[in-house]
């Protein structure tokens, strides 16, 4: 007997849409239909005129599952276009999170030590707790969270993913 495993690989999708209502519920439907989990997702206005949204979503999944998605992505009339950030080359990706930590003692000294390492801002504090701002890709913000639980994390909001293709390329 033979098992074939699928390959899951991480992708960043960078998709610009009609800013009309219902359509990020639709995007989102249509991952959860395929058995797709959607890791991040941002959604912003990106027009002057405010008619056009860029949905960034992170997902992973098989190769040939992504090649469905985006196909079916690109037969939606809202979409205006897909891009795969990570199949088409170089691009920048980005987070943001505000970290709630707890902040007395030995412990509020470890948690400012940390948060100067990791190039954190304080934007926040009390007698007994600090609130951080991090940016960096994901991979930073994992291991800031991982370093704060041992200090007293309380609490944590992330953004998730911003990304754009490096280079002169437009969209």
């Amino acid at each position: 007997m033979h098992i074939r495993t699928e390959v899951i690989e991480r992708h960043t999708l960078a998709v610009t849409v009609a800013n009309e209502p219902g359509i990020l519920a639709r995007i989102a439907g249509m991952f959860a239909g395929r058995g797709s989990n959607i890791e991040s997702l941002t959604v912003a206005e990106v027009t002057e005129d405010e008619t056009v949204s860029r949905i960034t979503i992170v997902t992973q999944t098989s190769p040939a599952m992504l090649e469905q998605i985006i196909a079916q992505l690109d037969r939606l009339p809202p979409v205006h276009r897909v891009h795969d950030l990570t199949a088409e080359g170089p691009h920048v990706e980005r987070e943001l999170a505000l970290v709630k930590v707890k902040g007395t003692g030995d412990h509020r000294i470890e948690a400012l030590r940390l948060a100067e390492v990791y190039r954190a801002r304080v934007v926040d504090a009390t007698i007994s707790s600090f609130v951080f701002e991090v940016t960096g890709g994901t991979e930073k913000v994992d291991k800031f969270l991982e370093l704060m639980r041992e200090v007293g994390l309380i609490e944590v909001a992330r953004t998730g993913v911003a990304a754009i293709a490096r280079g002169h390329k437009v969209d």
